[in-house]
C-alpha cells in the first residue's frame, strides 16, 4: 500500500494549498499521487449532513453535540473507505485534506478535562477500530494563530456547503483557539507529526506558499521513501 499522508490545522492555515502543492511536487518526482479532501460534502450522504451542520442548519455549537457531529464526521469517511483503501492501493502516496485529527481537535476543544479525554478516545475507537480506517504515516500541522486564520479564511472562494462568509466553526474565534491547542497537543505528542509554523514567530509574517512547503517536502520525503508500516488497526 502507499504512504498516507494527512494535512491538519485550524480552519484557514492553508491545509489546500499545501496539500495540493505536495501533490504537485512528489509527481515532479515520479511518484504517483493522489489527493483526497474531507468532508466530502457532495459526495457523500454524511458529507450533505456535515455541510448543513457548518451552514448552521442542525442548531449552533452549544446545541448540537460533540459525539453526535463526531459520527458525522467519521461516517463521511467510513464511506468513503473503498475510495481510500483503492488509492492507496494504486499509488506511492496518498496525500489527505483533513482527516481523523481533524475530527478529534474540531469535537474535543468543545469540551475540557476528562469529558475531552473521554471524546478524543471515543473517537480513536470508532475511526480506527470499529470504522477500521488506515492511520496515517505522517501527519502534516500547520500551525497559525487563530487571528490570522480569520484574515486568510475572509480570503476563501465561496464554499459548495453555504454562502455565508464564515461557517459554524470558523466564526468562533475562542473556539478556534481552542482547536489549534488541542492540535499542538496532539503532534506533541506522536513523533510521526510534523509542525509546520504558517507565521514566523519574531515578526509575524506570513510565510510564503513555497517557503512553507519547502519545508513540508524536505520534512516528509525520507519517511516518503522509506518502506511503509503496516497502519491497520
Amino acid at each position: 500500500m502507499g504512504r498516507l499522508i494527512a494535512f491538519e490545522g485550524i480552519d484557514g492555515s492553508g491545509k489546500g494549498t499545501q496539500s495540493a502543492e505536495l501533490v504537485k511536487r512528489l509527481s515532479a518526482r515520479g511518484l504517483r499521487v493522489e489527493r483526497l479532501a474531507f468532508p466530502r460534502y457532495e459526495a457523500t450522504f454524511f458529507g450533505g449532513l456535515i455541510g448543513q451542520f457548518l451552514d448552521g442548519k442542525l442548531g449552533d455549537l452549544t446545541t448540537v453535540p460533540p459525539l453526535f457531529t463526531a459520527l458525522l464526521y467519521a461516517s463521511d469517511r467510513v464511506e468513503s473507505k473503498t475510495s481510500l483503501i483503492d488509492a492507496l492501493d494504486a499509488n506511492d502516496v496518498v496525500v489527505l485534506d483533513r482527516y481523523v485529527a481533524s475530527n478529534v481537535a474540531h469535537q474535543s476543544a468543545r469540551l475540557a478535562g476528562s469529558d475531552r479525554d473521554e471524546l478524543i478516545a471515543q473517537i480513536g475507537h470508532v475511526e480506527h477500530e470499529i470504522y477500521a480506517l488506515p492511520r496515517p504515516d505522517r501527519t502534516v500541522l500547520l500551525d497559525v494563530p487563530a487571528e490570522t486564520a480569520r484574515t486568510l479564511i475572509a480570503k476563501k472562494a465561496k464554499r459548495v456547503y453555504t454562502a455565508k462568509e464564515a461557517d459554524l466553526f470558523e466564526s468562533d474565534l475562542t473556539y478556534q483557539r481552542e482547536v489549534r491547542a488541542v492540535y499542538r497537543s496532539l503532534a506533541e505528542a506522536d513523533d510521526s507529526w510534523l509542525l509546520v509554523p504558517t507565521v514566523e514567530a519574531e515578526t509575524q509574517r506570513l510565510r510564503d506558499v513555497a517557503e512553507i512547503a519547502d519545508e513540508i517536502e524536505t520534512g516528509l520525503i525520507s519517511s516518503i521513501n522509506s518502506e511503509s508500516p503496516s497502519r491497520m488497526a
